[in-house]
């Protein structure tokens, strides 16, 4: 059977489609609130004074609630002056679109939440409930952390800036409880000429521990520094660009220099729950009268088993005789510095949100934003909160592909 040939008509024309390219929208003007912090110990501000003139520069609207920026030293006028609506009524704040906070959201504000907003703040892992994320989710709420927020180097940011923070304190707060004004042994962090330097443990070598080794050396101190990390030891090594005495974490060793050192700082960070405890009560039992410690993890539990947690307005306790400085969110003891640091990363971070026109485009055309998703109009899109609390977890990528 003889098959018929195609017919091709000559009135047909076959031409290649265009292609359809992503046009980015026009920008979009924002809308954002800054509440006061009621929470314990938190003295920072999520944007300082300058950064929020720039904002207004740009045509956005600020509205601060009274007094935020007290615990960083700035006024109602710095804010006022750059532009800011100051508000003397909670409610009035949580209107705003966007809510910039330096503290997690908690219970009592969730019900002052707006169906829809989009949250910038830190989550604090240890303090999280259930009730807080559900009252979220219920409230289709669009939420960024501060822990998970990386760069375009794929580094966090806020978190590296609050521990440097926190390792550069970490001596100046040692020495403050080493002089006798605070009824400590008297001797002074580095030492002088012709008298053995003071001899500091710092156990962890990530950025809190490189930043006290950096203030400890630049003391005068003697640096030891333990870390099951190889690679994290040989990092600080190049960037302290010396060699410094360093050993994994072996009780034996520990123990022994954990005997003779004046000041031990705790820097090991548990990369999700709790940081270990490597040093016993028995080590502690063993140290000499008066050495300090310093335990900066016990914002996760804690390195050292003797540690408490104590506040900025009773920061230590002796056991053993030992001075034990436990003060979580060492980095709002700092806060001027710390709210500086914070306002550096989420200013320009808002300006590309409103170049991008809004959160849900700028997550579509920014991928290193999404890692600080954990909540996207309701959908939690954090896997690790999603295990620990039992709750419907959805990948972001899918969800917002989905919205194109």
């Amino acid at each position: 059977m003889a098959t018929s040939k195609p017919v091709i008509s000559p009135s047909f024309t076959y031409e290649t489609m265009e292609e359809m390219l992503d046009v980015k929208p026009k920008g979009e003007l924002l809308f954002i609130g800054i509440p006061k912090e009621a929470s314990f110990n938190e003295n920072r501000i999520a944007l300082t004074p300058e950064a929020v003139g720039v904002m207004i520069a740009n045509g956005h609207r600020v509205i601060m609630e009274s007094k935020a920026g007290d615990g960083a030293s700035y006024t109602d006028k710095d804010y006022s002056d750059a532009g800011a609506k100051i508000a003397y009524d909670k409610k009035a704040v949580y209107e705003s679109d966007i809510l910039v906070k330096s503290a997690p959201v908690s219970e009592a504000e969730c019900e002052l939440l707006k169906p829809g907003q989009y949250i910038i703040s830190p989550i604090h892992l240890p303090v999280m409930k259930r009730e807080i994320l559900q009252k979220m989710m219920d409230k289709k709420i669009t939420a960024l952390s501060f822990e998970n927020l990386k760069d375009d180097g794929g580094h966090n940011p806020i978190v590296r800036s609050m521990s440097e923070i926190a390792g550069s304190a970490v001596m100046l707060i040692a020495g403050q409880y080493l002089s006798n004004a605070n009824d400590g042994k008297g001797v002074l962090v580095g030492g002088i000429s012709g008298i053995p330097p003071t001899k500091v443990i710092i156990i962890g070598a990530g950025i809190v521990g490189e930043y006290a080794a950096r203030t400890a050396l630049a003391m005068g101190a003697s640096v030891k520094i333990f870390d099951n990390s190889i690679y994290r030891l040989k990092r600080l090594q190049n960037n302290i660009g010396g060699r410094l005495w360093t050993s994994v974490i072996e009780p034996k060793i520990l123990a022994k220099q954990l005997k003779t050192c004046d000041v031990a700082v705790g820097a090991l960070s548990g990369m999700s729950g709790r940081a270990p405890i490597v040093v016993t009560e028995d080590m502690v039992s063993n140290m000499r009268p008066g050495t300090v410690i310093v335990d900066v993890s016990i914002d996760r539990g804690g390195v050292f088993e003797t540690s408490e947690v104590t506040t900025h307005e009773n920061p230590i306790f002796r056991k053993y005789n030992v001075i034990h400085y436990c003060v979580p969110n060492i980095p709002s003891g700092f806060a001027r510095t710390a709210s500086q640091a914070i306002s550096n990363v989420l200013m320009p971070l808002l300006l590309d949100t409103a170049d991008d026109g809004g959160i849900e485009n700028m997550v579509w055309y920014r991928i290193n934003i999404r890692s600080g998703i954990y909540m996207f109009k309701g959908a939690l899109t954090n896997f690790y909160l999603s295990e620990r609390f039992h709750l419907k977890y959805t990948d972001l990528n899918l969800l917002i592909a989905s919205k194109r």
